[in-house]
């Protein structure tokens, strides 16, 4: 692929276990292309998470680079990794890791206010993209007033609210039961779409992953291409 949004190569990752080396990943290779949807599965233990930890910076890899909008990550300092991850990344996580003292308008808002935009424009795309996924009328709401499925949302609309390049997905309705997954999975891919934003995602459902544009597994900690 030309110019990828998101690439690693050569990308491995080990520990040390007292005197023993346990390698995840093995030299692996991914390119995600301009609002490409990527979905990774595998077993549990076999690197996704792993793998998408490296892709987002929050991990070090033992070798090989990271590329987020044509800069290697490795070569950046801690500050302008966060710049970088603010600017150019969305995450969703299994569980939501939002913050229970703020509002749902406020967690939206975060990366925003992080990156110092406007108070007016963080307002007002924040209550678009809460909008967006139907909680117009639960802005002022904390975590303890919303449901599960209402946490993820909000989860959602955060990850989406800087036009990231890329979002990092991580089991995001694997905490969820079936109905609520079918409906958060949904909202997920439509507004994909209308943000036009890539999409990284690891999932251990082989019908969620069936709807991305390709299919990676990981398997003895090496990514390889399966048919849609």
């Amino acid at each position: 692929m030309s110019n990828p949004v998101l690439a690693c190569y050569s990308l491995a990752k080990s520990y040390l276990d007292g005197t023993s080396k346990i390698t995840v990943l093995h030299h692996v290779d991914l390119e995600v292309n301009h609002a490409e949807m990527v979905a990774i599965v595998g077993a549990s233990g076999s690197g996704k998470s792993t793998l998408l930890h490296l892709l987002g910076g929050l991990d070090k890899p033992t070798q090989g680079q990271v590329v987020l909008n044509g800069k290697n990550i490795q070569q950046l300092s801690e500050r302008e990794k966060c710049q970088l991850r603010n600017k150019y990344l969305g995450f969703v996580y299994q569980f939501h890791h939002l913050l229970p003292e703020f509002s749902a308008l406020e967690n939206v808002s975060m990366p925003l206010l992080i990156r110092g935009d406007h108070p007016h424009v963080i307002r007002e795309k924040a209550e678009y993209l809460l909008e967006q996924v139907g909680l117009q009328d639960r802005t002022k709401h904390r975590l303890g007033q919303l449901s599960g499925g209402e946490r993820q949302r909000v989860a959602i609309a955060r990850a989406l609210v800087s036009d990231p390049l890329c979002v990092l997905a991580d089991e995001p309705t694997g905490n969820l039961d079936p109905a609520n997954a079918e409906r958060v999975l949904q909202l997920f891919f439509n507004l994909q779409k209308a943000c036009n934003t890539s999409v990284v995602m690891v999932t251990h459902d082989p019908l969620i992953a069936k709807q991305a544009q390709r299919v990676m597994r990981i398997e003895e900690g090496k990514l390889n291409v399966l048919p849609v």
